[in-house]
């Protein structure tokens, strides 16, 4: 009996080139959190780097859990794992007021937990998702993500050259080189076209400085994340349930991810294969709460890349959280990466996050939209999930909680696509309603009928 390409072990070689390259593609948004969150906490420069050592760690044990599993922990799909921003305002917020560290990492645990706790039933909310939900999440995933790559390819938010024209050149070099390995270079060096392009790409910054090297020399050969190096964990009931409200974001996030991957991998992702991915990331967030860092999610901009490599097998990434785990040991190695300009990252940017959106809309190819209102649902989706993309501040005068869900253009939008389908094709039409778009409405309900049957 053939194995599946998910469970295929490719040689050495090929897992350490396909490897690194998604460490590479998701190695600025992995440092980011514990950047923001120090910095904001004005912490010293030594505790910065010790944030983003134990949040590489726990990035690649959190990975190899996903990908490798063991009992009923870990999907074992191709799917990277990072801190989450949906947690990021609050944890400012924690740390700033009074509670500090202990506190965030309190809440941190709290909210590992629950996810562990509540696994079992968003794996039973697997028939909500229906090819018009799920094609409309990865779309949504995808257009979201897409400002991050803008914002490497201009040098990187909060930069003193911002938008600079050599930036945005070499964002576009990086991209031609991707797309040059793609078309014309033979198969092996076509998956691998991303790390290709960031390695030319910082072959060419160099010279022109672009790179600073400065924090490798400064940097430790050897760094050991220790469980609470920053004090005993804090329980304080304000941060827990801000906390909790992330864990369900997070929550909703990871299924769209999972639901992505599985589409790409031709892998369908079971109820019980999505409970288990979604208590691997309860327990990565409680071992992120006792070992210094932050929660846990599935990383979308590594499922563009599986979409875009066609590389499906899971010890691939799994290979990645090794190497992962290795930068969180050897700070040294961390600051070499760490190095690469955001204009590399933004040029590589570009296409993977392109290809979820992409692969959202393949998805979409497959749902009905004769006779029914499944336009409007992709449609407002599309739309509550850009909204907070496109126009940042739309929520600030909301309150916290509203604003956690509603920030992250994914959950936003996938909140909606599940309640407008619910509302349009399964709860029962009016007798004589009216017709939508000149079109009968009574077919509603057959327009997603066979493909929710297909995913379930």
């Amino acid at each position: 009996m053939t194995k599946h390409p998910v469970d295929e072990v490719p040689p050495a070689r090929h897992l350490l080139a396909f490897g690194l390259q998604h460490v590479l593609a998701m190695y600025a948004g992995a440092v980011a959190v514990p950047l923001i969150v120090g910095s904001a906490m004005k912490l010293s420069p030594a505790d910065l780097a010790y944030l983003i050592t134990a949040d590489l760690l726990v990035c690649g044990i959190a990975t190899l859990i996903q990908c490798i599993g063991f009992w009923r922990f870990g999907v074992r799909l191709p799917i990277m794992q990072g801190c989450t921003f949906a947690a990021v305002s609050p944890m400012v917020l924690i740390g700033t007021t009074g509670g500090g560290l202990p506190a965030i990492y309190g809440s941190v645990i709290v909210a590992g937990l629950a996810i562990m706790l509540l696994a079992p039933v968003f794996g039973r909310l697997l028939r909500f998702f229906p090819p018009l939900v799920t094609g409309t999440v990865i779309l949504i995933i995808g257009l979201s993500l897409l400002p991050v790559a803008g914002n490497w390819a201009a040098g990187g938010v909060g930069s003193a050259d911002f938008g600079e024209p050599k930036n945005l050149g070499l964002a576009l070099f990086v991209l031609l080189v991707v797309l040059g390995v793609q078309r014309f270079a033979p198969a092996f060096l076509s998956r691998v076209a991303v790390l290709i392009g960031i390695v030319v790409g910082l072959a060419v910054a160099v010279p022109f400085g672009f790179t600073d090297f400065d924090g490798v020399g400064d940097a430790d050969w050897l760094g050991i994340s220790t469980p609470f190096h920053f004090g005993a964990p804090t329980f304080e009931a304000s941060a827990i349930a801000s906390m909790l409200v992330v864990a369900l974001v997070t929550m909703t996030e990871t299924t769209g991810d999972l639901i992505a991957v599985g589409e790409m991998t031709e892998r369908k992702v079971e109820p019980r294969a999505l409970a288990d991915g979604l208590r691997a990331d309860g327990l990565s967030t409680v071992l992120g709460g006792v070992f210094n860092t932050f929660p846990y999610t599935a990383y979308a901009q590594n499922v563009g890349l599986v979409g875009m490599t066609r590389v499906r097998s899971r010890w691939v990434v799994a290979a990645a959280g090794g190497i992962l785990v290795l930068l969180g040991l050897l700070p040294k190695l961390g600051a070499v990466v760490a190095a690469i300009p955001a204009p590399v990252l933004g040029g590589a940017g570009l296409v993977m996050f392109g290809t979820v959106a992409a692969s959202g809309l393949r998805t979409l190819a497959t749902v009905d939209f004769k006779g029914n209102n499944n336009l409007t649902v992709v449609a407002v989706s599309v739309a509550m999930g850009m909204l907070p993309v496109g126009v940042p501040t739309v929520y600030e005068k909301f309150p916290d909680w509203f604003q956690t869900v509603m920030n992250s253009g994914i959950s936003a939008g996938c909140l909606t696509a599940i309640v407008l389908n619910l509302l349009f094709n399964h709860l029962p039409s009016r007798a004589g309603s009216a017709e939508a778009d000149g079109l009968a409405v009574g077919g509603a309900e057959q327009g997603v009928q066979e493909p929710r049957e297909e995913v379930v």
